[in-house]
C-alpha cells in the first residue's frame, strides 16, 4: 500500500508545480532588472529646476519619506539638505 510521501512524489500536480517555481526563478533572473527597471532620479542637476512630484520622487527614493502636505519650497529646502546622500544600495 503506498504512503502519502509516495502518491505526493507521483503527482503530476506536484512535478508541474516544481517545473513552475523553477521556470519563474529562471526568467526572473535572467529578465528581471529589463523588465522592472529601477526608479530613475529626477533629470537636471540644480533642484530648483525640478518639479514638487520630481522633489517628492527624490526623497522617496532616499528614503527620506515626504510629507504629503510638505510645500514645493519645504520640499525643495528638505532636498538640497540631503543633495549629498547617496541612494540606498538596494535600489
Amino acid at each position: 500500500m503506498p504512503t502519502p510521501l509516495d502518491r505526493a512524489m507521483n503527482s503530476k500536480n506536484l512535478f508541474l508545480g516544481f517545473t513552475g517555481m523553477i521556470s519563474a526563478a529562471a526568467v526572473w533572473a535572467i529578465w528581471g532588472n529589463d523588465m522592472f527597471p529601477a526608479e530613475q532620479d529626477p533629470t537636471g542637476e540644480d533642484p530648483d529646476d525640478w518639479t514638487a512630484d520630481e522633489l517628492q520622487k527624490w526623497l522617496r527614493l532616499r528614503g527620506l519619506l515626504p510629507s504629503a502636505r510638505a510645500t514645493r519650497e519645504e520640499l525643495l529646502e528638505r532636498v538640497k539638505a540631503n543633495l549629498r546622500v547617496p541612494r540606498p544600495s538596494g535600489q
